[in-house]
């Protein structure tokens, strides 16, 4: 009687929680995320979530969640139910260079969160404040090498992508300019329009809008691919220099949530790149979509380990850590 009275409650645990998958979402969703409101990552999940809301049936709303370079709203994302309700946007700094540059962090991003889907790739551009006096990237990368020690590049934190890169260009040319973190990319950005400081690797969602609106000076895409939106910035290849980079960004939940409601949200997030007003607003900020082949939890939780793999090591040998 008892052995059945146990089975009879696990069966009826399990057929609840079946139940409430298939019915998700049935209330609000909320999207942590991990910066500031008006950097990237903000700006692409209010994208993303404002499609994915009307095929899921249910309003998302954006919560920020800021502090220490992303890791504050990801730990809180860590924490909460895995039911679905709770989404956070990751990124190559909470999501990867943690790893690297904290002895403790409060979550482990294999271990602790699902991956549903990689949101979108981002190239890196170089941009620097209007009055610093070079004309291209060669001209900056021997102004800096000579005056490395007097200028300053500002980032979206510790471990941001922004920040990554630049460090990644200064070890490339042998520069000791200083790093100024900011509690996100759009208050960095504003340091730099109004020339608190030097120069700043932003990606393209970031960087795009002050160079149309010529508040920056652009001068180099991280890699050897044009990006179509900004077809008179050449390349850091094309101007000598073999510095690559390439950001981005992908939802997670806790780890627990039901496949059923990770495949619901994959499939929400793959109609909103379907969308030909959404890709193109994605497009037009210098975004580049997963292939479809790659638009899947499997595949972006690859990637991931793959980053984790690539940064932590170049990390540690950097001496970056947490501030």
């Amino acid at each position: 009687m008892f052995s059945r009275t146990i089975l009879l409650a696990a069966a009826t645990l399990v057929a609840s929680s079946y139940f409430s998958a298939v019915a998700f979402p049935e209330r609000v969703i909320t999207f942590i995320v991990p910066f500031a409101a008006g950097g990237s990552t903000d700006v692409v999940a209010r994208i993303l979530a404002e499609h994915m809301s009307r095929t899921l049936g249910q309003q998302i709303v954006i919560e920020t969640a800021v502090g220490a370079g992303g890791t504050v709203g990801t730990a809180r994302a860590a924490k909460a139910a895995p039911d679905g309700y709770t989404v956070v946007v990751g990124s190559l700094g909470p999501n990867v260079a943690a790893v690297g540059m904290y002895n403790s962090l409060p979550y482990n991003p294999i271990r602790d969160f699902e991956p549903v889907i990689m949101s979108v790739l981002q190239p890196m551009v170089v941009i620097t404040k209007k009055e610093l006096p070079v004309a291209n990237f060669r001209e900056f990368v021997a102004y800096l090498k000579a005056n490395g020690s007097k200028l300053n590049y500002g980032s979206g934190g510790v471990g941001a992508q922004s920040h990554l890169t630049c460090a990644y260009l200064n070890e490339l040319v042998g520069s000791k300019s200083q790093h100024v973190p900011y509690r996100g990319s759009a208050p960095s950005l504003n340091a730099l329009i109004a020339g608190q400081i030097d120069y700043a690797c932003n990606n393209t969602t970031e960087a795009v809008p002050q160079i149309q609106a010529n508040t920056v000076k652009p001068l180099a895409i991280a890699g050897d691919r044009k990006v179509p939106v900004l077809p008179d910035v050449p390349t850091a290849a094309e101007q000598g220099l073999r510095f690559e980079a390439m950001g981005w960004q992908a939802l997670f939940v806790p780890k627990g949530t039901p496949g059923e409601v990770i495949d619901k949200l994959n499939a929400a997030a793959r109609a909103a790149y379907a969308d030909a007003a959404v890709s193109k607003r994605l497009f037009d900020l210098g975004n580049e979509l997963p292939p479809v082949v790659d638009q899947t939890p499997e595949a972006m939780g690859r990637f991931l380990k793959s980053e984790i793999d690539k940064w932590v090591p170049v990390i540690k040998k950097a001496g970056i850590t947490a501030q």
